[in-house]
């Protein structure tokens, strides 16, 4: 086989084994593992007799330290001393769960953690009870699947492992889907993250330090590798960094990078990147990253929060957003990575559209936002397709955030709307039915980001566009009131009004009486207001005595009183205003609203300009000015498109009735 997706058809495949004593959402429990075992079996073929023979001399010799004597034997980055591998452990099928364990054991200490958090041990003893074991070990030693290099290089591999671990996601309907990255979009992210950068990276004696807070599987890091040394410096020296809560796709991760010779200790897990950073003093020249979003934080919430009171610590500096969504966090931590004294940082991250303006004013979130516009780290943010991501067809959006813009970008922020730039599959995979073409697509949108150039897809700001003053405007309270039939339904929205009917006293008897004594209350209260039925008033004052006197006997609380009083007007724009005890005009509640104004507009003017000539009796509240930051792509990038005729939806709907019977003749 050739062809990685054959290579994959047949792993998958293999699941049919598993049938009886697995669910569907376990098979990655047993398939994933083997995968790895057969890689690496597959990889360490070619001086397996060669690490045999020396692990035997050091053994009789009682040579103590012999992990570098093997490892150089091995031409690998780990190693595995046992007589067996896959073609030997079928020589003894009455024995193979015992030598398959001891195989497992003698690798090398940099492999045991991958094996332990796939728990293979766990899953050799159900296999061997199932007595599938033996049949298992056969279909992967088959020569349908060869691993060997030679056959299936570290890209093959990684190609492999993408897709099935993509596949299994999808067949066990996992909500984790989010941590995995389209490869169109990785690549997308990688070139942005580069494009300013090529001059520096192609440095004799280059060393740049790239880091994933939540890598899953750790395939974006190691794409951008691979377009530094061959599109960039081949002799670039790129060390990668990266933490992982789960850990299945730790032990993937750490597999594909031990197969590519990369340093091992750098990935590390199993803690929340927000509650235990396992690189607490590191910095790094390049973060890329896809955190989860739309997730709760609150299993980290304790920790998070008592960080963030530390002022000390930087990292969430800016505060915290609700709990229902971590993305500003995440934000906040890979900004608290970058380089400082001068060195340049740059993040490529994706988000959905929360992050960029949910929430108002005076929020959390704006202030977040506030921070990261204020600082001047934000560069560029693109909107992409929907439909882009294997698990959501939502809008989502890379972030492009350096700590050293060029000149031109200084105090400014490119904004690139590139929703419509998409082919569709010839096959949806899952929520993916559209992807990027690397030329027409990524290449195009590259360049427009590079050029730094305002196109129709492409506006440029100044920070301050972003900055607004939310302004409460209020219109005086104007009413009328009358009591009719429709006006006495308003009543019953009034929760004291409305309560009355209802109890919560447990016993029986007691529970029908006072709901009854309720319903009498209700009904008084209405008898008493008919005194004055159909009068209609545009006297607050005379109305308001009115209805106290006809209430009177009802022994009702002025607060309860004042409610019905309210519950029986409507707004009316003849009527005099209702002033205060200081004769200043009341504000009506009801028609109470906003303005959002620019920072580098005059709030007067705008105020005289876009509001009074519509509401000449409107005035600003200015006790209640809130400085808001927001970024919305649909005020900037809006067009306007005039509704369908009604003869064209008239001829749709002609055609689709014509189609339906037709379909309805043929089943006849």
């Amino acid at each position: 086989m050739s062809n990685f997706n054959e290579k994959v058809s047949f792993i998958w495949d293999l699941a049919d084994l598993l049938r009886w004593p697995y669910k569907r959402s376990e098979y990655q429990d047993v398939i994933l593992p083997f995968v790895v075992l057969k890689r690496f079996d597959s990889v360490l073929s070619d001086t397996k007799k060669q690490v045999v023979e020396k692990y035997n001399f050091a053994a009789e010799s009682k040579i103590e330290n012999f992990d570098h004597l093997l490892r150089t034997t091995s031409k690998n980055s780990f190693y595995n001393y046992s007589k067996y591998d896959f073609e030997s452990l079928l020589q003894d099928p009455e024995h193979i769960e015992q030598n398959l364990l001891h195989y497992i054991d003698s690798f090398s200490k940099n492999v045991y953690d991958i094996f332990e958090n796939f728990e293979i041990k766990k899953q050799i003893e159900k296999l061997a009870k199932s007595n599938i074991l033996f049949k298992l070990v056969k279909k992967f030693n088959s020569t349908d699947i060869d691993l060997h290099p030679s056959k299936v290089d570290n890209h093959e591999m990684w190609l492999i492992f993408e897709e099935l671990v993509r596949k299994f996601a999808e067949s066990s309907n996992e909500e984790a889907g989010e941590h995995f990255t389209p490869r169109d979009v990785i690549d997308l992210m990688t070139h942005l993250m580069f494009i300013e950068d090529k001059d520096d990276i192609k440095k004799d004696h280059t060393i740049k330090r790239i880091y994933d807070p939540a890598c899953w599987t750790g395939w974006m890091l190691t794409n951008a590798k691979t377009y530094i040394k061959e599109k960039i410096n081949p002799k670039a020296d790129i060390v990668l960094y990266w933490q992982e809560i789960n850990p299945k796709t730790f032990a993937v991760s750490k597999s594909d990078m031990l197969l590519k010779w990369e340093e091992s200790w750098n990935i590390r897990w199993p803690f929340s990147t927000l509650w235990n950073d396992l690189f607490p003093n590191e910095k790094f020249d390049y973060i890329l990253s896809n955190p989860p979003y739309g997730t709760k934080w609150e299993a980290d919430e304790d920790f998070v929060k008592k960080e963030a009171e530390l002022w000390e610590n930087w990292r969430f500096g800016a505060w915290l957003p609700r709990i229902n969504d971590w993305q500003l966090l995440f934000l906040q931590h890979m900004i608290s990575k970058m380089k400082t004294n001068g060195e340049k940082s740059r993040i490529s991250v994706i988000t959905n559209g929360s992050p960029l303006f949910t929430w108002d004013a005076g929020s959390w979130e704006s202030d977040i936002r506030k921070f990261l516009i204020e600082s001047d780290y934000l560069e560029a943010i693109i909107a992409l397709p929907w439909q882009l991501f294997y698990n959501t067809w939502i809008g989502t959006y890379i972030w492009i955030l350096s700590n050293q813009k060029k000149k031109q970008r200084i105090w400014k922020i490119q904004l690139i709307d590139w929703t419509n730039f998409w082919q569709k599959m010839r096959k949806s995979l899952w929520e993916k039915r559209r992807e990027l073409h690397p030329v027409e697509h990524q290449q195009k949108l590259i360049d427009l980001y590079h050029n730094f150039e305002e196109t129709e897809f492409s506006k440029i700001f100044k920070n301050e566009e972003f900055w607004y003053t939310k302004v409460v405007v209020e219109r005086p309270l104007q009413l009328n009131f009358q009591i009719n039939e429709e006006r006495i339904e308003n009543l019953y929205s009034i929760s004291t009004f409305s309560k009355l009917s209802e109890s919560t006293q447990k016993d029986i008897t007691k529970k029908e009486q006072e709901i009854e004594a309720g319903i009498q209350l209700q009904n008084d209260i209405i008898t008493s207001l008919k005194i004055i039925w159909e009068i209609l008033s545009q006297d607050y004052e005379d109305f308001s005595k009115k209805v106290n006197n006809a209430l009177e006997k009802n022994n009702l609380k002025p607060v309860f009183i004042n409610q019905i009083i309210m519950a029986l007007s409507e707004h009316d724009e003849t009527a005099p205003f209702i002033l205060d005890k200081k004769w200043n005009k009341q504000a009506n509640t009801a028609l109470r609203d906003s303005e959002k104004i620019r920072l580098d507009q005059d709030i007067e003017e705008y105020f005289k300009k876009e509001v009074l000539p519509y509401y000449p009796d409107a005035w600003m509240d200015r006790s209640k000015d809130k400085v808001g930051y927001e970024i919305n792509f649909t005020k900037y990038f809006y067009k306007y498109e005039p509704p369908r005729s009604l003869e064209d939806i008239e001829a749709d709907i002609f055609k689709i009735t014509a189609e339906i019977d037709e379909l309805v003749k043929e089943e006849l």
